[in-house]
């Protein structure tokens, strides 16, 4: 899939450690306080073993560079990053869409204090269902999660 300059398409394994890298760069981007939190090594870990086993994994490319990725499985999106200077362009939503082809409702969680992304979630017709302490959470840092499900028009 190629739209105005960006292409997006599925992920393989090969491709885990860029991932990771956008997540860790978008990550730390958003919430500085929570910087650091795992190594790029961990990252890397975590995308190769876990990630790539469980999830539906896209990216969106600006030629050769993974500006953005998504990871989803059965109605959670579990991942969901775009390069800092990536943002603002539609890449974030062109992989919101990749996700909602195939669903009938999605759900993810998000912190409470990443307010870009709950503007960005709730443009794109998500509601809030639950909020939380954060006790659940490795972070500790309090939640919201989200759901969308599909209009009666195919929304």
């Amino acid at each position: 899939m190629t739209s105005s300059g960006l292409s997006i398409r599925q992920l393989a394994l090969a491709d885990m450690d860029a991932a990771a890298r956008v997540h860790r760069a978008a990550f730390d981007h958003a919430l500085p306080w929570l910087a650091g939190l795992h190594t790029p090594d961990e990252d890397r870990w975590f995308y190769r073993e876990r990630m790539f086993a469980t999830c539906t994994l896209w990216g969106a490319f600006d030629g050769a560079a993974m500006s953005g990725v998504i990871g989803f499985h059965d109605d959670w999106i579990e991942q969901l990053y775009v390069l800092p200077a990536a943002q603002g362009r539609g890449i974030g939503g062109a992989l919101l869409d990749i996700a909602r082809q195939g669903a009938d409702r999605l759900q993810l969680w998000t912190f409470q204090r990443n307010v870009r992304a709950r503007r960005f979630y709730e443009a794109r017709g998500f509601a809030v269902v639950e909020e939380t302490d954060g006790n659940r959470n490795e972070e500790k840092e309090p939640d919201v999660r989200y759901l969308w499900t599909r209009g009666p028009a195919g929304e």
